[in-house]
């Protein structure tokens, strides 16, 4: 039994969700390949063939996978992927947006966002916000399955000597081009990566007081920014700091939630931190039922003093 898996990188290197991705596979059992669609992509493809446990690295070298378009990608992943027991892909926006098309493509139904392997065609996922775990078996002879990165504790990205094996097809649909993108620059951790995440909500008042509370103990902890849809909604922050069932899942070593009530969705986003401190001057709030630590008080006085502490 292979698994293939699909990398997620940016031409150079490697995102640190498809180490979570390799785990998941391992825990399935079996040979893992993984699968870098990409141009230029050779780097990522080295970096690929250094993760602990993976045995082959298919690399699809082409114009066709330059900005991983999700029309071409899910014709070549379907191609490739049609030899394996099981396609796995990061639960990311790329993932969502190429891996449903692969299911289609071979006729099987995908299992979404799974947290944990029970054995090769069981496995559990989140239900209702994150309020049940519904535990799937699939009889279909591809399992297609995305992985929700918290529910697996990354392998190593080194430790592997992996064969790198060319792919020669080109499959480019014609149904999509690439226009253009814009990439938001920012000095703090990624969100969905970061060990420390700082998130502020409605209670911030404004995008002001984002710049001038939060900021100086996001910079402090040298942590990442996030905000609760309440906050994006209000225009306070950009809607890519979004944490939440709509947003980014995140499970960071420390979570601080400054002025976040903790309606049900936020709370699916990021239940699963290692140790949750909350802000709040609701001693009623609902985010006190899965913070460890519960400051209960005027964020506006706290935030600055704790910064001033640290």
């Amino acid at each position: 039994m292979a698994i293939l898996v699909y990398a997620e990188h940016d031409n150079v290197s490697l995102k640190s969700a498809t180490l979570n991705v390799v785990a998941a596979a391992q825990a399935i059992g079996g040979d893992v390949h993984v699968l870098v669609a990409g141009q230029g992509a050779q780097a990522a493809a080295d970096a690929a063939a250094k993760i602990a446990g993976v045995s082959k690295v298919l690399l699809a070298d082409n114009a066709a996978y330059a900005h991983q378009l999700a029309e071409n990608v899910s014709l070549l992943v379907a191609n490739v992927g049609k030899g394996y027991s099981h396609i796995l892909a990061a639960a990311t926006s790329n993932g969502k947006n190429f891996l449903p098309r692969v299911a289609a493509l071979l006729d099987v139904s995908q299992i979404s966002e799974i947290t944990k392997v029970i054995s090769a065609d069981t496995f559990e996922r989140p239900i209702y916000a994150g309020n049940a775990i519904a535990t799937v078996q699939s009889s279909d002879s591809v399992k297609v399955i995305s992985v929700r990165g918290t529910g697996f504790d990354p392998v190593a990205a080194t430790g592997g000597s992996a064969a790198i094996e060319a792919v020669a097809e080109a499959d480019n649909a014609g149904k999509s081009t690439f226009v253009s993108e814009a990439l938001a620059k920012s000095e703090r951790p990624e969100l969905s990566a970061a060990r420390i995440v700082v998130s502020g909500g409605r209670g911030m008042g404004n995008g002001e007081n984002f710049d001038t509370v939060l900021v100086p103990l996001v910079d402090k902890l040298g942590a990442a920014m996030g905000a609760s849809r309440a906050a994006v909604d209000a225009g306070f922050v950009p809607n890519d700091l979004q944490v939440g069932q709509t947003g980014k899942i995140v499970a960071p070593d420390l979570y601080v939630a400054v002025g976040i009530s903790g309606a049900i969705q936020h709370l699916a986003g990021m239940k699963d931190s290692k140790v949750i401190v909350a802000i709040n001057k609701d001693e009623d709030a609902p985010i006190g039922a899965v913070a460890d630590y519960f400051l209960v008080g005027d964020l506006f006085q706290i935030v600055p003093e704790l910064t001033s502490k640290l």
